[in-house]
């Protein structure tokens, strides 16, 4: 579902990205981990279209993501770590807003709008100035933005920061309630995050792919295997 090779970016001489190579099948969840600065929002933006590479290749459900833009970014719901969100507008407002902009047909938004809302947790302020409400709030408000038309891929960045214990508990129960139905890519540096929400973790390390972490490390041996990553050169990883 989601094919990444050889993604370099640099930010005038400082390599974000070198030779970023992954994959991602069909209704998995895949996190990728890294300690702050190591390249994974960068990667993300890559992914969603909102950065151009300096070199390349990404393609999402077959679709390239620089050569056929629209149609890729129409299969991806994308939550950025700081969601741009309208505080002037109602919940309602804003999410009718978004799938304006989406394409979404403007008669069928009263269903969507109830099942996204639904899925969020968000029924209590659905009516509600985005401006009143809380940081957690906020942050459901970014997923079920996201969430709108059910795209096939969803890539979420840090998507519990700044959340309370209970809201992260929400947060990651509806990750897992997600799994299978969508493929998802999530962006942290919390070890314990992505040992709980994900099937397999990507680790980049200083702009490159360190290795990857799955089955019993993931659960048992993800600290030492993490730490082991970002101490010795990095590998290639999804060739």
């Amino acid at each position: 579902m989601i094919e990444v090779q050889g993604l370099t970016k640099y930010y005038g001489t400082f390599p974000a990205l070198q030779d970023v190579s992954f994959s991602i099948g069909q209704g998995q969840v895949v996190g990728l981990l890294g300690l702050n600065g190591a390249g994974k929002t960068t990667c993300l933006r890559i992914l969603t279209g909102y950065l151009v590479p300096g070199a390349g290749e990404c393609r999402v459900g077959n679709r390239d993501v620089f050569g056929d833009p629209y149609e890729a970014r129409a299969l991806i719901g994308y939550l950025p770590e700081h969601p741009p969100l309208y505080p002037e507008m109602t919940v309602q407002d804003f999410l009718h807003f978004v799938a304006r902009l989406r394409g979404e047909m403007v008669p069928d938004f009263e269903s969507e709008f109830l099942r996204v809302t639904r899925l969020t947790q968000l029924e209590p302020a659905r009516r509600s100035l985005i401006r009143h409400l809380s940081l957690g709030y906020r942050k459901r408000v970014g997923i079920a933005q996201a969430l709108i038309g059910s795209p096939p891929v969803l890539i979420f960045d840090e998507p519990i920061s700044g959340l309370d214990p209970v809201q992260i508990v929400e947060v990651r129960k509806l990750i897992r309630e997600l799994a299978g139905k969508h493929t998802i890519l999530i962006s942290s540096h919390i070890l314990t995050e992505v040992s709980r929400t994900c099937d397999r973790v990507l680790v980049i390390h200083k702009g490159r792919m360190a290795g990857e972490i799955a089955g019993e490390d993931l659960t048992q041996n993800l600290e030492s295997r993490f730490m082991e990553m970002t101490a010795s050169p990095v590998v290639e990883v999804g060739r």
